[in-house]
Order: C-alpha cells, then structure tokens, then sequence
C-alpha cells in the first residue's frame, strides 16, 4: 500500500482556505466598524485629558508650539471638546459621520504644526530621528488612512471578503 503524501498537504489546504475565508468575512463585517470605533476612542481619549491639566502628554508640546496671542486657555479646552466631538461622532456613527471626518481632517494641520513650528521638540536628527512627541504626531497618519477608508463606506458602500474582477 502506497503512501499518498498529497493528501495531508491537500487537507491542510482546504481546511486553511475554509478558515482564511471564515476569518476574512467576519473582517469584513465587522472590521470597519472596529476600526471607526477605534479612531473615535483614541479622539475621544486624547480630547477628555486635555480637560485635566497635566494629564495630556501633548499638553507641554501644545503650549510650547502655539503663537504667544493664542489665549491658551480658551484654546485649549477648545481643542479638548473639538477632539471630544470627533471621537463621539466616530463612536456614535450615522448620518454625522461625514462631518465628523471632515472635523478630523481640519484638525490635523494643527496636529502636525509641531514638526515645522516647534522642530526642536519633535526631532532629535532630521528627517527621520524622532522624539516621543514626533512620534505621537507621526502616528496621525495611520490616523487619517483609517478616517479615509472609514469614509470611503460612509455612502452605503462595503467592504467584501468576495474576489472581484478587475475591471481596470
């Protein structure tokens, strides 16, 4: 009796595509949902400590950067509602949803300031030696990729675990 060594591997296969598609329809379901929740706890996070002084670990960054007739404090719990706005709207979802992607994105200019208008506190060799501050701005990108994918879907459309054809 001859040993069929394919077999093994063809089971494992088939059971790995079985899986693969499992894992990927339920990204698809529920993965944009993740991901704008997501977005809407950081922003709402970041925005609630900056309510209370000295809990932001932006707080320093954002006083040494902004121009000296910035009244910082009505700017600053400005700016901790505005990002408290943009989580819940994140969070919450619907018919506000494009609004609130259009108050993300008006937010994020100022986000990044730092890295032309305070340089010394986000570089420690330019362009590519960052400080933790640097890198809390950097991380915006993934940021506002997210809110564009987000966005992408916000007039009814999905993603889907089904193969389409290319009709580049």
């Amino acid at each position: 009796m001859e040993l069929n060594r394919e077999q093994p591997r063809q089971q494992f296969d088939v059971g790995f595509e079985r899986i693969d598609y499992q894992l990927t329809r339920y990204a698809a379901k529920y993965g944009l949902i993740a991901l704008r929740v997501s977005i809407g706890v950081i922003f709402f996070w970041f925005g609630a400590l900056k309510l209370f002084p000295g809990l932001s670990p932006a707080e320093g960054l954002i006083f040494e950067t902004m121009p000296a007739w910035v009244p910082m404090d009505l700017f600053y719990p400005f700016l901790a509602i505005w990002e408290i706005v943009i989580g819940l709207g994140f969070i919450i979802g619907g018919k506000l949803l494009r609004h609130t992607i259009l108050l993300m994105l008006l937010h994020m200019p100022g986000t990044a300031s730092p890295l032309v208008l305070n340089p010394d506190a986000v570089w420690t060799v330019f362009p590519f030696g960052l400080t933790l501050e640097g890198q809390y701005i950097i991380k915006n990108l993934i940021l506002v990729s997210a809110a564009v994918v987000v966005g992408a879907v916000v007039r009814g459309g999905y993603i889907s675990n089904e193969p389409q054809a290319d009709n580049r």
